[in-house]
């Protein structure tokens, strides 16, 4: 449900102050869908590159080292006997820019997107035909953004509602600003079975930790008569708990592995712990409606404060709101073309429109998140092994689904790296990999928005065996 701000008609000359139309007021909508997209690799609520082997390679699913812990469970009773670990560190950095265009020119948003070094850690034990693993990592979306602009949805709009009254931009200051963060902690147990030498199956369950917050303020304010216009202040904490069911099968054979892992739908559904959270007129313009029209001034705030009420109802403390990770179907193709050549071509479909999402945006969706991966590694001897990669992604985005504040860019991602063992019990990966968007064109009442985003991350991560 959407937020909206109210403000006043402000004399040119000395005409009364009088709201404006219910039917021109200005949207403050989709706060609560900030971040709605991953700032690593995956779908739009889902990660996929925890371990630095996907970094470097991207195309993972047919892996029977410590990696598949997430990315074939089942496989992992054909690696190594006995214990295994795994510690890695990720650094991706992310721009969001919302390029405007209108007839008296065109200006870019630049929104930051970034993110702390992210860990994760992977741990596993095989004997004979079975096995359990386990791993703890950022498992959804990932990542701080910030518009120390605003966004044009807000700024745009406002302008033109003051100026059809009259006020111009240099009569007044506007003060906007957006951020948030949205973290998605997950902790995975699987346990792996081989029911026949050339089949395996494996069972598991995340938990998963979702934890966000949004701030934002949008202020119309020094304004020579009446100071500050209108306001809108936001800061909203939310916090909430979702369980995974995974499942999967892997077939393995001389040089061919075949896999399918499918994760089933995690509801996820947070409440608002909500710390600000303000929205109507200046006090000097309360001051000069209840002056010029004191009859009539009680009775238009009462209805200006019931308005508000319900307006900023979705932001009150406790409100509950979804955000689920939708299901996820793996398949994987691995094959062994000599002892030092490996390759593996893999789909991911994101069950995307049958997940919840804020405000119901799953139904703008065309259809859910498909993703094609390829991935080749090569051993030049037995201390280093090299690799690379490359993924395609497709959102199924459209307008009704693209936001200022969240919006999707369809992809392709290109990883490389390499592997250095140390000695039979330690290997070293480090990987890179950088996503190439398209832009997204947006035509809207005030302009041609263009979506557009760049993507980095580079990783390092210690493999032990003992």
């Amino acid at each position: 449900m959407p937020i909206r701000i109210f403000f006043v008609s402000l004399p040119t000359k000395c005409q009364p102050i009088t709201f404006f139309s219910m039917r021109r007021l200005i949207l403050f909508a989709a706060f609560a869908a900030l971040f709605s997209t991953a700032t690593f690799a995956g779908g739009l609520m889902t990660n996929t590159n925890y371990h630095i082997a996907f970094d470097r390679m991207m195309a993972r699913g047919a892996s029977t080292e410590i990696d598949a812990t997430f990315s074939n469970p089942a496989g992992i009773v054909w690696g190594h006997e006995g214990w295994q670990l795994s510690l890695n560190f990720q650094k991706p950095w992310q721009y969001r820019d919302i390029k405007l265009t209108t007839e008296a020119g065109s200006h870019t948003y630049e929104g930051k997107a970034s993110a702390p070094i992210v860990p994760a850690l992977f741990a596993s034990y095989k004997k004979d035909r079975w096995a359990l693993s386990a791993m703890l990592g950022i498992v959804g979306s990932g990542g701080f953004v910030e518009y120390k602009e605003g966004v044009p949805m807000f700024n745009v709009m406002l302008q033109n509602m003051l100026a059809e009254k009259g006020i111009t931009p240099n009569q007044y200051t506007l003060d906007s600003q957006m951020k948030g963060k949205q973290y998605i902690y997950g902790g995975q147990v699987n346990f792996s079975y081989k029911v026949l030498d050339c089949l395996s199956a494996a069972f598991g369950i995340r938990a998963n930790y979702y934890d966000g917050y949004y701030r934002g303020h949008v202020v119309a304010k020094d304004h020579p008569l009446l100071g500050e216009i209108a306001k809108l202040l936001l800061d909203v904490d939310q916090k909430g708990w979702g369980f995974t069911p995974i499942i999967s099968l892997a077939y393995h054979q001389g040089p061919l592995t075949l896999t399918a892992r499918y994760e089933f739908r995690t509801k996820i559904q947070t409440t608002n712990d909500t710390n600000v959270l303000e929205a109507g007129l200046g006090k000097r313009a309360l001051a000069a409606m209840i002056l010029l029209d004191p009859f009539h001034a009680i009775s238009n705030m009462k209805a200006l404060q019931e308005k508000l009420d319900a307006y900023t109802a979705p932001y009150e403390d406790g409100v509950k709101t979804r955000y689920d990770m939708p299901a996820l179907l793996s398949l994987a193709a691995g094959y062994e073309f000599t002892p030092k050549l490996r390759a593996t071509l893999e789909y991911h479909f994101f069950d995307d429109k049958n997940a919840k999402m804020a405000n119901d945006r799953q139904d703008e969706l065309k259809h859910g998140t498909h993703e094609i991966l390829a991935g080749v590694e090569y051993d030049i001897n037995e201390k280093f092994t090299v690799s690379c990669g490359a993924q395609h992604t497709d959102y199924g985005a459209t307008d009704g689904y693209q936001q200022n504040t969240s919006f999707a860019c369809d992809s392709y991602s290109l990883g490389l790296g390499g592997a250095w063992n140390i000695n039979k019990q330690v290997r070293l990966n480090a990987g890179y990999f950088c996503s190439l968007y398209s832009d997204y064109d947006k035509q809207t009442s005030y302009g041609l928005e263009t979506y557009s985003r760049t993507n980095h991350v580079i990783g390092v991560g210690v493999d032990y065996k003992f």
